[in-house]
Protein backbone atom coordinates (compact mmCIF):
# COMPACT_ATOMS: atom_id res chain seq x y z
CA UNK A 1 0.00 0.00 0.00
CA UNK A 2 1.27 3.23 -0.78
CA UNK A 3 -0.43 5.53 1.53
CA UNK A 4 -1.56 5.12 5.67
CA UNK A 5 -3.17 7.72 7.44
CA UNK A 6 -4.88 8.98 10.48
CA UNK A 7 -8.54 10.90 11.31
CA UNK A 8 -7.79 13.73 13.80
CA UNK A 9 -11.00 14.66 15.81
CA UNK A 10 -9.55 18.75 15.50
CA UNK A 11 -10.18 21.65 13.10
CA UNK A 12 -7.89 21.61 9.91
CA UNK A 13 -5.56 24.74 11.60
CA UNK A 14 -5.60 22.82 14.46
CA UNK A 15 -4.79 19.59 13.37
CA UNK A 16 -1.64 21.09 11.22
CA UNK A 17 -0.79 21.99 14.32
CA UNK A 18 -0.43 18.71 16.18
CA UNK A 19 1.05 17.25 12.49
CA UNK A 20 3.88 19.92 12.91
CA UNK A 21 4.71 19.10 16.31
CA UNK A 22 4.66 15.38 16.11
CA UNK A 23 6.89 15.67 12.97
CA UNK A 24 9.42 17.52 15.19
CA UNK A 25 8.99 15.22 18.14
CA UNK A 26 10.51 12.38 16.00
CA UNK A 27 13.55 15.03 14.77
CA UNK A 28 12.07 14.89 11.10
CA UNK A 29 12.44 18.58 9.47
CA UNK A 30 9.40 19.96 7.22
CA UNK A 31 11.65 20.91 3.92
CA UNK A 32 8.41 21.97 1.66
CA UNK A 33 4.81 23.31 2.48
CA UNK A 34 2.57 23.43 -0.37
CA UNK A 35 -0.53 24.85 0.81
CA UNK A 36 -3.00 23.17 -2.58
CA UNK A 37 -5.93 24.75 -1.02
CA UNK A 38 -4.55 28.61 -1.84
CA UNK A 39 -3.07 27.51 -4.79
CA UNK A 40 -6.60 26.49 -6.39
CA UNK A 41 -8.25 29.36 -4.83
CA UNK A 42 -5.58 31.62 -6.86
CA UNK A 43 -5.02 29.95 -9.79
CA UNK A 44 -8.28 28.82 -10.67
CA UNK A 45 -11.21 30.29 -8.36
CA UNK A 46 -11.99 26.55 -6.67
CA UNK A 47 -12.46 25.92 -2.90
CA UNK A 48 -11.48 23.03 -1.39
CA UNK A 49 -10.78 23.60 2.11
CA UNK A 50 -7.74 23.05 4.02
CA UNK A 51 -5.12 21.17 1.91
CA UNK A 52 -1.68 21.08 2.49
CA UNK A 53 1.11 18.86 1.52
CA UNK A 54 4.04 18.82 3.47
CA UNK A 55 7.81 16.86 2.81
CA UNK A 56 9.20 15.90 5.93
CA UNK A 57 13.08 15.19 5.79
CA UNK A 58 15.07 13.06 8.45
CA UNK A 59 18.51 14.24 7.29
CA UNK A 60 20.63 11.40 8.07
CA UNK A 61 18.21 8.80 6.06
CA UNK A 62 18.40 11.40 2.98
CA UNK A 63 22.56 10.95 3.39
CA UNK A 64 22.11 7.50 3.46
CA UNK A 65 19.83 6.95 0.21
CA UNK A 66 21.75 9.75 -2.01
CA UNK A 67 25.25 7.49 -0.90
CA UNK A 68 23.88 4.49 -2.10
CA UNK A 69 22.44 5.81 -5.03
CA UNK A 70 22.42 9.63 -6.21
CA UNK A 71 19.84 9.23 -8.32
CA UNK A 72 17.80 8.12 -5.58
CA UNK A 73 17.00 11.58 -4.35
CA UNK A 74 13.61 12.33 -6.40
CA UNK A 75 12.34 9.69 -4.46
CA UNK A 76 12.56 11.96 -0.92
CA UNK A 77 11.74 13.55 0.80
CA UNK A 78 8.40 11.60 3.06
CA UNK A 79 5.34 13.13 1.78
CA UNK A 80 1.80 13.52 3.89
CA UNK A 81 -1.45 15.58 3.28
CA UNK A 82 -3.39 17.18 5.89
CA UNK A 83 -6.77 17.62 4.68
CA UNK A 84 -9.85 19.14 6.18
CA UNK A 85 -12.73 16.98 6.42
CA UNK A 86 -15.28 18.98 7.52
CA UNK A 87 -15.40 21.95 10.79
CA UNK A 88 -14.51 19.20 13.27
CA UNK A 89 -12.23 16.43 11.41
CA UNK A 90 -8.61 16.25 9.24
CA UNK A 91 -7.47 13.69 7.98
CA UNK A 92 -3.44 12.77 7.86
CA UNK A 93 -2.55 10.70 4.98
CA UNK A 94 1.55 9.01 4.90
CA UNK A 95 3.30 8.18 2.03
CA UNK A 96 4.69 5.07 2.69
CA UNK A 97 8.78 5.35 2.43
CA UNK A 98 9.19 1.79 2.39
CA UNK A 99 7.05 1.21 -0.95
CA UNK A 100 8.67 4.36 -2.21
CA UNK A 101 12.24 3.71 -1.47
CA UNK A 102 11.48 0.19 -3.26
CA UNK A 103 11.47 1.89 -6.82
CA UNK A 104 14.81 2.37 -6.43
CA UNK A 105 15.88 -1.21 -6.53
CA UNK A 106 19.37 -1.16 -4.09
CA UNK A 107 18.95 -2.85 -0.88
CA UNK A 108 20.49 -0.22 1.33
CA UNK A 109 17.42 2.11 0.25
CA UNK A 110 15.24 -0.38 1.24
CA UNK A 111 16.66 -0.83 5.02
CA UNK A 112 15.68 3.26 4.75
CA UNK A 113 12.58 3.00 3.18
CA UNK A 114 11.69 0.52 6.55
CA UNK A 115 12.99 3.06 8.86
CA UNK A 116 11.64 5.75 7.27
CA UNK A 117 7.79 4.16 7.56
CA UNK A 118 8.72 3.48 11.31
CA UNK A 119 9.10 6.68 12.31
CA UNK A 120 6.28 7.84 10.65
CA UNK A 121 3.79 5.17 12.28
CA UNK A 122 5.29 6.91 15.48
CA UNK A 123 4.20 10.69 13.54
CA UNK A 124 0.66 9.10 13.29
CA UNK A 125 0.77 7.31 16.82
CA UNK A 126 1.60 10.48 18.57
CA UNK A 127 -1.16 12.25 16.86
CA UNK A 128 -3.89 9.44 18.12
CA UNK A 129 -2.89 9.58 21.41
Amino acid sequence: MYVFGVVIEAPFEAALARVTEAIAAEKLGIVSDVDVGAILRAKLGKEIGGYRILGACAPGLAKRVIAAQPAAGVLLPCSLVVRRLDDASTAVDFMNPQTLLALAGVPEIDDVGAEAKTILERVRDRLTS
